[in-house]
């Protein structure tokens, strides 16, 4: 893998080290077999009768991350911190049934065929409207009830750092039309996890996948979000309206709460009076890259742990990045450490097309059609800053 320059703190090279997580989750590395499946069973479970399992990999650096096939969800991600602990920075869950949860639907899932929302829980192609379940305040949101997420994908490990995730969503699923042929590669390369998302279709679509981890880089369960440091390299935002869907515009993040184009901590202007942070219950808005390119990939954010010094830098081919910043979090489940997901206590950062792409004609196009190959990619790129 290519070694990413890190912008905006001017942080340190980090040569990783091998160390063992204390997580529950990825102590089932001890009992994995050599196709990287949990034979422990702690984990595993049947799901519409499908066998969910979990699976582990590992880099040569040092990091590694756990998964499950249920919607191919981030379970674990261990990193050292700047005293070189390791610390699991992703947010997750134990057993596979605890995934299975309508209420905390999407903790570390693949979320689509549309990530994000689709206003009114409509939209057309080539004439023909569609009509999608409105899951959302009447709105479309992450492919609907049971999108990716809420799907028994079939896993297969690639190598002892690598695994690949498959699922077919069938012509009309929850809607979308076209059957949507999707893979999708973790792993896990230096000093950083990457992402490869290709789907294809049999019928012109609307295709908009992510990962909707969260993430808290002092540890799960260590506390409040506020104090991490962000920086998002864009200068422009889509404002929403009550519905949290974009108006259109693509609004100067100049002078408001919404500028990260300086590195700055999520609490400093969460608190502000403002229309739009009223509407999200604090950030949970789309911004617009700039395009600044690192090896071909927009660099999108840096974010950085104010207690383990851990940096993580978001490179993505993706125009756009949702920041969503725990507002709906309310400790009702417990998590991997037997912690509570507390109010603030995790952060999303997803990288995306624009909310409701297929609606709004100025936004950059989400239509996947027959013959045509969906591909991007996205990495988070891991250091310290001592």
């Amino acid at each position: 893998m290519t070694k990413f320059s890190l912008l905006g703190l001017g942080v340190l090279s980090l040569a990783f080290v091998s160390c063992q997580s204390s997580t529950n989750s990825s102590s089932s590395q001890d009992s994995t077999s050599h196709t990287g499946v949990d034979t422990s069973h702690s984990f595993a479970a049947e799901i519409d009768g499908k066998k969910i399992d979990l699976y582990t990999i590992k880099s040569q650096s040092g990091l590694s991350a756990s998964f499950t096939n249920y919607g191919a969800r981030l379970v674990s991600l261990n990193v050292p911190d700047k005293n070189g602990a390791t610390v699991d920075v992703s947010l997750g869950f134990n057993t596979a049934t605890e995934y299975n949860n309508p209420a905390e639907a999407y903790y570390g899932a693949i979320v689509g065929p549309f990530g994000n929302r689709i206003a009114n829980g409509k939209f057309k192609l080539s004439g023909t409207e569609y009509t999608l379940p409105q899951n959302n305040n009447g709105h479309t949101l992450h492919g609907g009830l049971k999108g990716t997420h809420f799907q028994a994908w079939e896993g297969q490990q690639l190598n002892d750092s690598t695994i690949q995730f498959a699922y077919t969503l069938p012509d009309g699923n929850e809607g979308f039309p076209g059957n949507l042929d999707i893979k999708v590669t973790y792993g896990l390369r230096n000093t950083g996890l990457e992402i490869d998302y290709i789907a294809t279709t049999d019928k012109e679509t609307v295709v908009n996948l992510t990962n909707h981890a969260y993430f808290n880089l002092n540890g799960e369960g260590s506390g409040t979000i506020l104090d991490h440091q962000l920086q998002i390299l864009a200068d422009k935002y889509t404002p929403v309206d009550g519905g949290l869907i974009p108006t259109g515009e693509l609004a100067p993040v100049k002078g408001t709460p919404f500028d990260f184009t300086q590195p700055k901590t999520i609490g400093q202007d969460i608190g502000v009076e403002n229309e739009q942070l009223t509407f999200g219950k604090g950030y949970d808005h789309n911004w617009a890259l700039n395009g600044t390119k690192v090896d071909g990939l927009n660099h999108a954010a840096t974010l950085m742990g104010d207690q383990s010094g851990i940096v993580m830098d978001i490179y993505t081919a993706e125009p756009g990045i949702q920041f969503y910043s725990g507002n709906f979090m309310a400790g009702k489940v417990t998590l991997k450490n037997g912690k509570k997901d507390d109010f603030r206590t995790g952060l999303c950062l997803e990288t995306q097309h624009f909310p409701d792409s297929p609606n709004q004609p100025n936004f950059p196009s989400t239509v996947l059609k027959p013959g045509d190959t969906y591909k991007t990619k996205t990495i988070y790129s891991f250091s310290v800053k001592k």
